[in-house]
Order: C-alpha cells, then sequence, then structure tokens
C-alpha cells in the first residue's frame, strides 16, 4: 500500500470519527486504532498526535453550536474549572506511564457506559433543566475525574461527558455535545504542548488526521444544530458506538 492510500484511509476514518465524536464520542478509538495499526505510531505517540485532530474538530464544532445557539459560554465556567485540572493531571501522568494496562479496565468502563445509557432512555430526550442547581461538592469531583481521564487517554472521553452532563447536570444531549467539545478544545491546547514538549506528537501525521476529524465534526455539528430529530439520532448514534466498542472489546 502507497503513502498516499495510507493517508488517504487515515483522513476518511478520522472524518467518521470526528462526526462520532460529535454525535457521541469514543471516536479516538477509530483515530488511535489507525495511528498505531495503520500508520505504526507506538501507543504513547499515537495518544499525543491524536490530540491535533480532537484540538481541531473541537474548536470547530464548538464555533457551530455556538452560531446556532446550543452553547452558552457563560454556564461552561463551573464545569470548566475542575474538568481542566484533571486533564492536566491525566496528561501529566500520560507522559510518565504506558496507557495499555488502563485499557484493560476499559472493557469494563463501556459495559457500564452502555447500561447507563440504556436505563430510561426519555432522559436522553428531555430538554434542559435550567432549574437544576448542582452542588459543587457533587460536581466537582465527577467533572475532575472525567477531565482526569481525559488528559490520561481521551478515547471514550466524549461518552463519559455526556453520562455526567445529561444524567447528572442535566443538560439537552445536543448541549452537552457543544458544551464537550469547548471544553475539550479549550484543555487539549494545553496538553498538547506538554505531549510535543516530550516529543510524543508526531506533527505530519496528526495534521492529515486533523483535516478529516474537522471536516467531519463541522458538517455534523451544523446538522446536529439545526435538525429537529438530532436528540433522537444523537442518543441512538451513542448506542450503537458503545454495542460496537463493546463488542471489539470482549469479541473482536
Amino acid at each position: 500500500m502507497t503513502e498516499l492510500q495510507l493517508y488517504a484511509i487515515a483522513i476518511v476514518g478520522a472524518l467518521f470519527a470526528g462526526g462520532i465524536n460529535t454525535l457521541a464520542g469514543n471516536g479516538s478509538a477509530i483515530t488511535l486504532t489507525i495511528l498505531t495499526e495503520v500508520l505504526g505510531l507506538p501507543p504513547n505517540m499515537a495518544n499525543g498526535t491524536n490530540r491535533i485532530g480532537v484540538f481541531t474538530q473541537c474548536t470547530a464544532t464548538s464555533w457551530v453550536f455556538y452560531k446556532n445557539g446550543k452553547l452558552n459560554i457563560a454556564d461552561t465556567k463551573k464545569y470548566m474549572y475542575p474538568i481542566f485540572i484533571g486533564a492536566i493531571v491525566g496528561a501529566i501522568l500520560a507522559l510518565n506511564v504506558s496507557n495499555e494496562q488502563f485499557r484493560a479496565v476499559f472493557r469494563f468502563m463501556l459495559l457500564f457506559m452502555l447500561v447507563a445509557v440504556l436505563v430510561k432512555p426519555k432522559r436522553w430526550l428531555r430538554k434542559t433543566d435550567a432549574n437544576f442547581q448542582p452542588k459543587w461538592y457533587v460536581y466537582w469531583p465527577l467533572l475532575f475525574a472525567l477531565g482526569f481521564y481525559g488528559g490520561f487517554i481521551q478515547m471514550g472521553m466524549g461518552v463519559f461527558f455526556l453520562i455526567i452532563m445529561v444524567l447528572g447536570m442535566r443538560l439537552n444531549i445536543i448541549e452537552g455535545n457543544a458544551l464537550k467539545s469547548f471544553v475539550i478544545a479549550l484543555y487539549t491546547v494545553i496538553i498538547i504542548g506538554m505531549f510535543h514538549y516530550q516529543g510524543l506528537i508526531d506533527w505530519k501525521l496528526g495534521g492529515i488526521m486533523a483535516i478529516g476529524q474537522t471536516i467531519g465534526g463541522y458538517l455534523t455539528a451544523r446538522f446536529a444544530s439545526k435538525s429537529k430529530w438530532a436528540d433522537q439520532i444523537a442518543y441512538y448514534v451513542l448506542i450503537v458506538v458503545l454495542l460496537l466498542a463493546v463488542g471489539k472489546l470482549f469479541f473482536g
């Protein structure tokens, strides 16, 4: 297979990953597989390189969601700080230890996510509860752990984020996705700098993947911002993503 063909596969795969990440999450399972199995990067290098596309995709989708009234930046502050701090701590750990052992635990985390998504589906299709005010001592530990996980490995971060925001903070699933994109874009800038300093980013391959991720994320965000069926589609995509991920990890 020629270098051009490899890059074409990478861009197309990244495009699908960008769309999946925007509506649900776990698109990094696709991009990390491409980076390691197709493009030949070692796991830690792939972990760092993947963040380039994550950043460009989340930046593009955040802008689309903001323009279409799905992202209220003023409301993100109380959620942003614990996630941001956790992400930096998680990235520091990722720079010093291998995340391969952590992936062994990931399959059981996926099962938990699948159960959380399937139980009482009406909770995923409701509007944002503007009157709900969670206690800081409840959401701070949850969001710190969420940020830590995203900083450490990123794969599956979007699904965890939606579970906490939709079920815990009572946001609408599309507004939860918008907030997810914005917060991840913010902390990923710092994480990219940390991985680059350690020499764990391949900018050429990361840039190629970012093309697909950004296009996929942008187009999907436009659809999600305007379609009246966006909530339902996002929910079903989330279920399919989790079923495929569980099937691959347990039976693949």
